[in-house]
């Protein structure tokens, strides 16, 4: 009896840790925009592509995201809490004297929107610093 309870521990243990649930990001679109008088940026994340204009106006590249890459979306994306994107605190107020773009993270899940307040572009929140950092290399590439 000692061993079977021992057993079904093990399988449990075992089977919580290694079946992590993934998010859905079907129904997902990740929007982050950095804009002032005279810089623009758009990146969109979308079923796993990725759509990006660096110029108001200019022409959208669209292209494919790798598994790999996809997989660190999803992840960051997955320690991102929703509801608390609109009352996010800016950790540099640059965007206040024109020192930096104003950027801003949009997800929209289910229909809903979730939205931040403007921070400075290159210097987002600690909460989604991770999501908008894999978002940004999308238009070094």
């Amino acid at each position: 009896m000692r061993i079977l309870s021992i057993l079904l521990l093990t399988v449990f243990i075992v089977g919580g840790c290694c079946s992590q649930k993934k998010v859905d990001m079907k129904s997902t679109q990740i929007e982050y925009s950095a804009q002032s008088r005279g810089y623009y940026k758009s990146i969109v994340v979308e079923n796993k592509s990725v759509s990006v204009t660096k110029e108001r106006n200019g022409e959208t590249v669209k292209s494919e995201i790798d598994e790999a890459k996809w997989n660190k979306i999803v992840d960051a994306f997955s320690k991102v809490n929703l509801e608390g994107l609109s009352s996010l605190k800016a950790p540099t107020d640059k965007r206040t004297y024109d020192g930096a773009a104003i950027g801003n993270l949009k997800i929209v899940k289910d229909g809903k929107t979730y939205e931040t307040p403007g921070f400075d572009n290159g210097f987002p929140p600690k909460e989604i610093e991770k999501l908008v950092n894999l978002l940004v290399d999308f238009s070094k590439e």
